[in-house]
C-alpha cells in the first residue's frame, strides 16, 4: 500500500530504504480500518491509533535465524545490526505493550516455514472466533 501509493516523505541513505510518511499512511487506512475486518502487517505499531486493533501479534525470531535471513534479503552494516539489537532488545514486543493494552498483545515464535504455518493457523482461528462472537 505505501509502495503503490507513494507514501513516502523520503529517502534514508543510510538504510538505503523510503521514510514511510506516518500521516500519509494513516490518512490512507482510516476508512478501511473504520469497516472492520482488516489485517496489517508492518514492522511497528507505535503511530496506529488503539482503536483499530482487537488484537496485535508481534513476530518473533532467535537471532541466529534473524541474522541469516537479513543477510539474506542484502542487509549489512548498521541497518543489519540495528535490526538485530531490535529484536534482542524486544523493541516491538515493548513499543506495542506501550501503544495499545496489554491483554491484546501477544507474541508468536517466527523462526521455521512451520512457525509461520502454526502462526497462520493460530492468526485464522482467532479471527474466526472473533468473527463468531462479534456478528
Amino acid at each position: 500500500m505505501a509502495k503503490a501509493g507513494k507514501l513516502y516523505e523520503g529517502f534514508d541513505e543510510e538504510y538505503n530504504c523510503p521514510i514511510l510518511d506516518e500521516d500519509r499512511v494513516i490518512d490512507e487506512l482510516e476508512d478501511k480500518m473504520s469497516e472492520g475486518g482488516v489485517i496489517v502487517d508492518y514492522h511497528g505499531c507505535d503511530f496506529f491509533p488503539e482503536r483499530w486493533f482487537h488484537i496485535v501479534f508481534v513476530l518473533r525470531t532467535e537471532n541466529s535465524f534473524l541474522y541469516d535471513r537479513l543477510e539474506s534479503r542484502g542487509y549489512k552494516g548498521k541497518k543489519l545490526q540495528d535490526n538485530i539489537q531490535c529484536e534482542i532488545f524486544q523493541t516491538i514486543y515493548e513499543e506495542a505493550v506501550l501503544s495499545y493494552r496489554e491483554e491484546i498483545v501477544h507474541q508468536l515464535p517466527s523462526n521455521t516455514p512451520e512457525d509461520l504455518e502454526r502462526n497462520l493457523d493460530q492468526i485464522t482461528q482467532w479471527v474466526e472466533q472473533w468473527t463468531k462472537d462479534n456478528n
